[in-house]
C-alpha cells in the first residue's frame, strides 16, 4: 500500500543571535576557567600623592620641592619655567615668584615640572581674579601682578594671620604718604636669606628690593602669598599705623607714631636679652626686626625716621 504523502519538512535555521548563545552556553559548559583569561584585566587607578606648597615660600623653594617629589635631579624644574608656557601677566616678564599658588596638589606618575607650575599659576590668577579680591584691587588702583606682591609682603612680615589686615594698612600708609616702605623681608629676599637682624650696612645695599633706600613696592612678589594675604592687601584694616614690630611671637605692636615704635622696639631688645642672657639684644648696628621702620644706628635701639 502506497504511503501518504508527506510534504518534506523543513530544517530549524538558528538564528545569528541563537549561535552566540549557544556558543556560549557552550563555552560556559565546558569550563570557565578558560574565560577569564580571556576577559580584560582592569587595573586599579593610580592613587595621587600630595604635594603641599605652604604659604610665604619663594619661587627656589617649590622648584626644590617639585623635583624632589617626581624624584628629578635638582634644578630640573628651574629650567623648565623658561619653556613652560605659564600664563603670567606681561609684568611678571616670565617670573612666577609670587604666582605659584600655595596650596596641595595631587601628582602621580605622569605629572610633570611643567604641568604644575601651569596648574599653580592658572590657580593664583583665579584667586587674583575673585570678586573681592579684583574689585578691591582697582579701588586701590592696583593692577592684580601689584596686588600679588603686596600680598607677598603681608605673607612675609605678618606674625600671624590676624595681624595681616594691620600690616597691609601699614604698607598702604606708608605708601599714601610716599614714605620708603623699609621692609626687612625685601631685604632678606635681595640677599636670599630669612633672618630677624637687619645690620645698618644691610639697609644701604644697591638693590631694587632694598626698600629702605627705594619707595614704592619692590619690583615682584617676593614670595608665594595665600589668599588671606591677598584678602589683606585689597582690604587692609582701618587705622593710621606707620610701624610695627613683633616683640615676641603672637604680640605685634602698631604704632601711628615714632616715638611710640621706639619703645616698642626697646621692649623686644629687653625681652630678647633676657631670652638669651646677654646684655644687649644686637650687635651695634644691627636692627631688632623693627619692620616699617628705621633701623637703630650705632648702639642705639632706634633712630629718627628718614
Amino acid at each position: 500500500m502506497p504511503h501518504a504523502y508527506q510534504p518534506p519538512q523543513r530544517r530549524s535555521r538558528l538564528t545569528r543571535r541563537g549561535r552566540l548563545v549557544l556558543l556560549f552556553a557552550t563555552l560556559l559548559g565546558i569550563g570557565a576557567a578558560v574565560l577569564v583569561p580571556l576577559l580584560p584585566r582592569t587595573e586599579a587607578p593610580e592613587k595621587p600623592r600630595q604635594l603641599l606648597i605652604p604659604e610665604g615660600w619663594r619661587a627656589p623653594q617649590v622648584y626644590a620641592a617639585i623635583d624632589r617629589e617626581l624624584k628629578l635631579p635638582a634644578g630640573t624644574t628651574a629650567s623648565s619655567v623658561a619653556t613652560a608656557g605659564l600664563a603670567l601677566p606681561p609684568e611678571a616678564k616670565g617670573n612666577p615668584e609670587g604666582y605659584l599658588f600655595p596650596a596641595t596638589y595631587p601628582v602621580t606618575s605622569k605629572s610633570t615640572p611643567a604641568g604644575l607650575l601651569a596648574t599653580m599659576v592658572r590657580t593664583a590668577n583665579q584667586k587674583l581674579a575673585t570678586k573681592a579680591v579684583a574689585d578691591g584691587g582697582r579701588a586701590h588702583g592696583m593692577t592684580p601682578y601689584q596686588t600679588a606682591t603686596l600680598a607677598s609682603i603681608i605673607e612675609a612680615e605678618a606674625d600671624n594671620p590676624a595681624d595681616m589686615g594691620k600690616v597691609a594698612r601699614v604698607v598702604h600708609n606708608r605708601l599714601a604718604k610716599s614714605m620708603p616702605l623699609q621692609m626687612d623681608s625685601t631685604l632678606n629676599y635681595a640677599l636670599n636669606r630669612t633672618t630677624v637682624d637687619t645690620k645698618l650696612s644691610d639697609t644701604r645695599i644697591d638693590h631694587p628690593f632694598n626698600t629702605y633706600e627705594r619707595q614704592g613696592l619692590p619690583p615682584t612678589p617676593i614670595d608665594s602669598p595665600g589668599l588671606q594675604a591677598m584678602a589683606a592687601a585689597v582690604a587692609p584694616s582701618p587705622g593710621d599705623w606707620l610701624f610695627f614690630v613683633t616683640v615676641k611671637p603672637g604680640d605685634t605692636r602698631f604704632s601711628a607714631g615714632y616715638e611710640e615704635h621706639k619703645k616698642h622696639v626697646a621692649e623686644f631688645n629687653r625681652l630678647r636679652a633676657a631670652a638669651t642672657g646677654t646684655a644687649a639684644a644686637t650687635p651695634p648696628g644691627t636692627s631688632a626686626r623693627a619692620q616699617a621702620g628705621p633701623p637703630p644706628r650705632a648702639a642705639t635701639p632706634a633712630a629718627r625716621p628718614k
